[in-house]
């Protein structure tokens, strides 16, 4: 029996994992569409779906079935939490006039996110000009749909004056409203313009490489299938990811509670990112100058590359399975609820942790082409220092749900009392360490 039981997750495990079978189901009927489209004398082209909207398509597959687990099984639309009583709905017109205020600040808000698209000079260029057709397309049916959303749950809401309600009301200038959830409000609508924006803008790009490659073409070469596998893997990042950031809908309870309200999170954060990355080619913390990757330092050792790229590729399934585990709630720079299973049940932050040792594993920054040790030295340094980066953002992620929830506090402690990955390292530092033989004294 456990002594310390650890708290209970606000996700099932199975929300994540229902999203990730429909996105195989149509991962494989997209590579095997020419055969598909052949046995049942389809039109349309004799090849595999590798296009972006096959990739959009994707989005549906994977979302809806975490969507219908979720309401259908966990109920979730029944939490407290959600802020829904629906059992007591208002009529229709006790509610007119609070979501006419609560769409002006919504429209206002979509309309001020469009202008920043307009003007910022990076969203019309590369992989953002598929996201701004997107979101562009999107615009009007948007617009249309909110309002009878808008009407249907504010009927149900106990506390319908929300974020967006005081935002309008700020706007319409005709009821007292409060800047602090006005400054809630635009947080939360800032970390899903910035990220939506970008996630849309870099599902093309994967799916293309996992749809497109031919199994027998990679073969038996250890590389090939390393590299095939943590593409794979990222892709299932990208799109349950890219779920989580569509369905913020408080029936659903995914709603975003609040966002991070300190500045230095959001620094660490968008230092990460384009078109603020530090990381990049040619960035104050690209730390690829003069090196190779693994591959090239361990060619013809087939056995090595072998145990060498399936270590990468756990290390990737690791930091996929950190999204999956999400279900319905990824997001950055947010507060969706409380997660303690799936890879938290063993470290607090595991989709930073394997993606730094996947960082520092695959590129071997102390090894350089140059023969120039200052290279190898300035390599090495700045890793080290985008790993600090990704600690720091840990912290500010930590500062944050402590402040919010007693959940997490709980969790917090309990990871506390319960390190399993501190206590393994320290562990296997305790048997690499040699012991010291301690003189006697001569008798």
């Amino acid at each position: 029996m456990q002594r310390d039981p650890r708290p209970v997750s606000d996700v099932s495990s199975a929300t994540g994992l229902v999203g990730l079978a429909g996105l195989f189901t149509w991962l494989l009927i997209c590579r095997n569409w020419a055969a598909i489209a052949l046995a049942f004398d389809l039109p349309g082209p004799r090849e595999p779906l590798s296009g972006p909207y096959a990739a959009l398509a994707a989005l549906l597959f994977s979302g809806i079935p975490m969507v219908l687990w979720s309401v259908l099984v966990d109920r979730v639309h029944r939490r407290p939490s959600t802020g829904i009583d629906w059992d007591r709905p208002r009529p229709l017109s006790a509610v007119v006039d609070l979501s006419v205020t609560k769409l002006a600040g919504l429209w206002a808000t979509w309309a001020l996110i469009g202008f920043v698209y307009c003007i910022a000079r990076w969203y019309w260029d590369g992989q953002y000009l598929f996201a701004m057709e997107v979101i562009g397309a999107a615009a009007v049916p948007l617009f249309a749909l909110s309002i009878p959303y808008v009407l249907w749950l504010d009927r149900v809401l106990v506390e319908p004056r929300d974020g967006a309600w005081h935002f309008g009301a700020m706007l319409v200038g005709r009821e007292p409203f409060d800047p602090e959830q006005v400054r809630i409000h635009w947080r939360a609508w800032l970390v899903k313009g910035f990220f939506c924006a970008f996630m849309i803008s870099i599902l093309p790009g994967g799916w293309n490489a996992v749809t497109s490659v031919q199994i027998d073409d990679v073969g038996s070469d250890p590389v090939e299938w390393s590299r095939w596998l943590t593409e794979l893997l990222f892709l299932i990042d990208v799109q349950i990811a890219m779920v989580g950031y569509l369905v913020t809908m408080k029936p659903l309870d995914a709603q975003i509670r609040s966002a991070n309200p300190h500045l230095q999170a959001w620094v660490a954060a968008l230092m990460c990112y384009p078109p603020f990355i530090l990381m990049g080619g040619g960035g104050p913390l690209d730390y690829h100058f003069g090196t190779a990757d693994w591959a090239y330092w361990m060619e013809g050792r087939t056995a090595l590359l072998w145990v060498w790229g399936m270590v990468l590729v756990v290390l990737t399934a690791i930091y996929a399975w950190a999204t999956v585990a999400f279900g319905l709630r990824f997001s950055n720079l947010t507060y969706r609820g409380v997660l303690t299973n799936g890879p938290y049940r063993w470290c607090r932050h595991p989709a930073y942790l394997s993606k730094n040792l996947f960082w520092w594993l695959s590129t071997l920054p102390f090894l350089v082409t140059t023969r120039n040790p200052n290279d190898a030295i300035r390599d090495t340094v700045v890793l080290a220092l985008v790993s600090a980066v990704y600690f720091w953002r840990a912290k500010t992620e930590e500062k944050h749900l402590l402040a919010e929830d007693a959940k997490y506090r709980e969790y917090h402690a309990w990871m506390a009392r319960n390190p399993t990955i501190t206590r393994a390292l320290g562990r296997a530092l305790r048997a690499a360490t040699p012991r010291r033989t301690v003189a006697q004294p001569a008798e």
